[in-house]
């Protein structure tokens, strides 16, 4: 049954108006059904549901089908007198009136939301009658039994339901695609930073095509292709253009009709690199670029990307240099063309060019590309090189093997480009400071991109968990081993920064010390265990948090690096120095000379590995710092290497380089903030005194016990342990004192024996075998 209102034309709701046939014709062709039998209203509700009312006092009108030969009936009611009246049909005598009564239980025939009862009874009866039926309530409201029923709405307005799910993407099967895709990238108009692409992509039979744009990427962990960068696309065949369809989910998938005659479509499309660090990633200036493949190519759906092969062609501006781990076959006039290889690969081997470029031979294997901003940042002396050459030696001895034929080492120097660091196979794109060579001593805090980034190519590129491994980009990353392939990789950073002279051994320490106590107070391992963090690159996507120190961010890297010198210490102190992490790595990581392939592993696997080297319940160790929660960092690594965190009133030297770095001063150990130079509060950790006196990140200190702000008087307020600032928070000035504190803190390792110890050894440089 349908109720017409005049809200269903506009009209305010409850107001009663008799509908003509054609009206009702009408609404047989709109959301709402035409009934026409009992069947009819079944299936009525079961597609749309029911909207049921009670009310008094009202006019309503009631319309049937043409089941019961008659359009309209009404019902009126008045002050206390109500009457159902059904033209032309005789209470009880009506077929389906009948075949209802007979079908519906005699209770529920019974209600009686009686017009004359109190306010209770007429509550309880519309309760009762929203659980009923559209059936259960015709033949309550036909049924002969004396009753004054209250005026009644059954309206089969359908109620929300959920839309089936659009077709999915096809699903990667591990064939070969049929044909090759050549891709052009004009990356010409550095200046306004536009890539323009022109693709052209076989196809083996017309039909659907749905073509898909790079959305999961290994490097970064999560989702972050940016799909909101691409911009222009215009498919062609021969001389006719196609229509494409975005799919109304997955958005960065095309759907493309192939015409009967075409074998081949084209595609032509934009990259906009961003051009302000708050769109994205900057990847382009008028002096350089790094173009990672990703940003620039259309796959189609349906199969493993390392089944999928690419012509790639890069144009630059006149007079550029380009570096890439693969082999170009050609480099004039501005065209880069480079060997045919998978999509896989393609996408693991970005290009970083410019027009200031320099490169050198680290080894028979490796080289360096650097490219700058100005020519003189270029300028590294042959005993800053010597140390980048030793990087490459030591981490040869660490694992004793290669699992590459080649390596490019792509650094960028500049102030324009977004400072990354990202692995690959057989490369890293890592942009830097632009002093990072004339600027040798005071900017040695960022040192350590370098090793990290090589180490990638045996953890993580090489050795990768098997739930990181997807066999196309479509497929989501889930990252529950990010304690292997960060943690460690961080932890022999450290190891690999102090063996290769990067940073001397103090240094080292320093910065062991700077990471160890910077966890050691923060909160958030109380609530949320090291392994949850491994889903921070799909939560955060490192996107700016309020309160890291509580909510925790990507924590498997300094975490993680930590349980690694844990791990380590162990095997050193149980073997009495016979068996280290050193022979973990060479015998997890080991890799056939110049197989340059992925093999992936379980937790088991690092498991068996240890226990093969020294017995121990090294799941039960694992499972204990991984999935528990705990205060405090995992500092028995430290105190088993012979050291202790320390605090006193004085920064390290490493501690001023990476505040130098990154421009900011840190004083989490004295007042619990970091400030900026201009005094914005960078952080604020939670629960230290200036979480307590109300300070919020973003808030900017304008004085300091009413003196205006400077870096040099908030550590002298400190230091005297008496500060009140003045914080400015929007529009809204006010005060905050802080609790006495204990003066400047700054944390040190300190040995905790003149004997050798342990973590000194770690350190030490491994000679040549």
């Amino acid at each position: 049954m349908i109720a017409s209102r005049e809200a269903q034309g506009g009209g305010p709701r409850g107001a009663p108006r008799e509908i003509t046939p054609q009206e009702f014709a009408t609404l047989g062709r709109k959301p709402y059904p035409r009934l026409g039998s009992a069947r009819d209203v079944d299936n009525a509700v079961k597609a749309g549901g029911t909207a049921i009312q009670t009310q008094r006092f009202v006019d309503h009108a009631i319309v049937f089908s043409r089941f019961f030969r008659q359009y309209r009936t009404y019902c009126r009611s008045s002050q206390g007198e109500g009457a159902l009246r059904l033209h032309g049909i005789g209470s009880g005598q009506s077929p389906l009136v009948q075949d209802l009564e007979r079908r519906t239980p005699r209770d529920v025939r019974t209600i009686r939301p009686d017009g004359c009862a109190g306010r209770t009874e007429q509550t309880r009866g519309a309760r009762l009658l929203r659980g009923c039926s559209p059936r259960d309530l015709l033949t309550a409201a036909m049924s002969d039994t004396g009753a004054q029923p209250a005026a009644m709405t059954v309206a089969l307005h359908p109620l929300p339901q959920p839309l089936p799910d659009p077709p999915g993407i096809p699903e990667p099967v591990d064939v070969l695609y049929p044909g090759t895709l050549h891709v052009v990238v004009d990356a010409t108009d550095v200046v306004r930073g536009i890539f323009r692409i022109r693709e052209t992509i076989p196809v083996a039979a017309a039909g659907e095509l749905v073509l898909l744009y790079p959305k999961w990427l290994p490097g970064f962990h999560a989702p972050q292709a940016p799909i909101e960068l691409f911009a222009g696309l215009r498919v062609t065949a021969g001389d006719r253009a196609l229509r494409w369809k975005r799919h109304p989910v997955t958005v960065n998938a095309f759907t493309i009709d192939v015409p009967p005659d075409s074998d081949t479509i084209i595609a032509e499309f934009q990259f906009l690199s961003p051009t302000d660090p708050s769109q994205g990633r900057v990847l382009c200036s008028a002096d350089m670029l790094c173009l990672p493949w990703h940003t620039t190519v259309l796959y189609p759906a349906g199969h493993f990307a390392r089944r999928i092969m690419v012509d790639a062609e890069l144009r630059l501006p006149q007079g550029w240099k380009a570096a890439c781990a693969l082999e170009m076959r050609t480099q004039d006039a501005g065209s880069i063309t480079v060997e045919r290889t998978s999509l896989d690969v393609l996408v693991d081997s970005p290009v970083l060019a410019g027009r200031h470029v320099r490169r050198v031979a680290i080894s028979d294997r490796v080289a360096l590309t650097i490219v700058a901003d100005q020519p003189h940042f270029l300028e590294a002396s042959d005993a800053q090189l010597a140390r980048h050459r030793a990087v490459v030696e030591q981490a040869d001895r660490l694992f004793r093997s290669q699992p590459f034929d080649r390596f490019e080492m792509l650094l960028g120097l500049s102030d324009n480009l977004t400072g990354v660091g990202i692995e690959h196979h057989r490369s890293f794109e890592a942009i830097s400071l632009p002093d990072y060579f004339t600027g040798w001593e005071a900017n040695f805090a960022r040192r350590d991109t370098i090793p990290h980034e090589y180490v990638h190519s045996w953890n993580g590129k090489h050795r990768r968990g098997q739930d990181s491994w997807t066999p196309c980009f479509e497929k989501p990353i889930r990252n529950s081993l990010m304690w292997v392939y960060e943690g460690l990789t961080q932890y022999w950073t450290y190891v690999l920064c102090a063996r290769s002279g990067l940073w001397t051994t103090e240094q080292t320490l320093q910065a062991l010390a700077f990471t160890a106590a910077r966890y050691d107070v923060r909160p958030g391992s109380r609530w949320r265990p090291t392994i949850d963090t491994t889903r921070d690159p799909i939560i955060a996507a490192r996107a700016p948090l309020p309160w890291p120190s509580w909510q925790r961010s990507e924590d498997y890297y300094a975490e993680g690096a930590l349980l690694w010198l844990d791990v380590d210490t162990r095997l050193r102190a149980a073997s009495k120095g016979v068996v280290s992490l050193d022979d973990f790595a060479r015998r997890f990581f080991a890799a056939v000379p110049g197989d340059w392939s992925t093999h992936t592993y379980a937790a088991e696997e690092i498991v068996e590995t240890l226990g093969a080297l020294v017995p121990f319940d090294w799941h039960g160790f694992l499972t204990e710092q991984l999935t528990t929660t705990h205060a405090g960092a995992p500092l028995d690594g430290l105190a088993r290497g012979g050291y202790r965190l320390v605090y006193r009133d004085w920064p390290s030297d490493y501690q001023q380089s990476f505040e130098r770095v990154f421009d900011i001063t840190d004083l989490s150990h004295a007042i619990g903030l970091i400030v900026q130079p201009d005094g914005k509060v960078a952080d604020v950790l939670w629960d230290g005194p200036a979480f307590d006196a109300g300070v919020t990140a973003g808030s900017r200190i304008v004085a300091i016990n009413d003196r205006a702000f400077s870096i040099a008087l908030l550590c002298q307020a400190v230091r005297e342990g008496a500060t009140e600032l003045t914080l400015r928070t929007g529009t809204r000035v006010r005060r905050a004192a802080l609790a006495a504190t204990q003066g400047l803190r700054f944390p040190h390792l300190e040995p905790t024996s003149q004997d050798v110890r342990l973590l000194d050894a770690i350190l030490r440089a491994v000679p040549y075998p």
